[in-house]
């Protein structure tokens, strides 16, 4: 989706640069230094305009929360609620990720958060999705063993590709899943994303995995 060009975007970020790390590959096996307290790491993979992050960081306020997202002019919203909610246990990093294995140690995250990911679906693009065997391997190596790894997509072909990819792998285990979140669950039993409202208003069913890192 093509996003409106933001007036001033560069001084509008540098208003939030407390919230910003602009050297994430610095804090590999220090990111507890980053946020207060002392409960555990959480990350957020393609945090768009972090209803998500925020609703998160509201509902479990002793986590500590790292969230990317690579379009800056999306970020800019996810800053800005950030501020408003005053989420000082979240930070936001303004790039795609490349490899996690240059951003945290082996173990650092205690869980992981992936919701409405691009599906990617040409056969030839399979290595950019999030969900496919190289990046679970990858997820595996900087998420602790007993770590929980959450998906989210109303896409039913990424939906059923990441579970066959789970499956083929030794090292996880699924511990949920559902093919109609909203309708299996009561409402607020669950953070909801931006994308998320919007699809289950329209009648779409919301996929659901949780894996545990073995």
């Amino acid at each position: 989706m093509r996003q409106r060009k933001i007036k001033n975007l560069d001084e509008k970020l540098t208003a939030h640069k407390d919230q910003i790390v602009a050297d994430p590959a610095g804090m590999k096996g220090r990111w507890a230094e980053v946020l207060p307290g002392r409960g555990p790491l959480y990350t957020e993979i393609g945090c768009g305009k972090g209803q998500f992050v925020c609703g998160t960081a509201a509902r479990h306020a002793d986590w500590k929360l790292v969230a990317f997202e690579g379009h800056e002019s999306v970020a800019l919203h996810a800053l800005e609620k950030a501020r408003t909610a005053d989420c000082d246990n979240v930070r936001f990093v303004l790039q795609y990720v490349k490899t996690l294995a240059d951003i945290f140690q082996p173990g650092e995250v205690d869980g992981m958060f992936l919701n409405f990911s691009d599906p990617w679906p040409k056969a030839r693009h399979e290595k950019r999705r999030l969900t496919c065997g190289p990046r679970l391997g990858e997820y595996a190596r900087v998420v602790k063993k007993g770590g929980l790894i959450e998906f989210k997509t109303d896409n039913v072909g990424l939906f059923e590709y990441t579970v066959e990819e789970v499956r083929s792998l030794d090292f996880f285990e699924i511990t949920e899943l559902s093919r109609d979140l909203h309708g299996e669950f009561p409402a607020g039993s669950f953070v909801t994303t931006e994308y998320e409202d919007k699809f289950a208003a329209e009648g779409k069913k919301i996929n659901y995995i949780q894996i545990k890192n073995l």
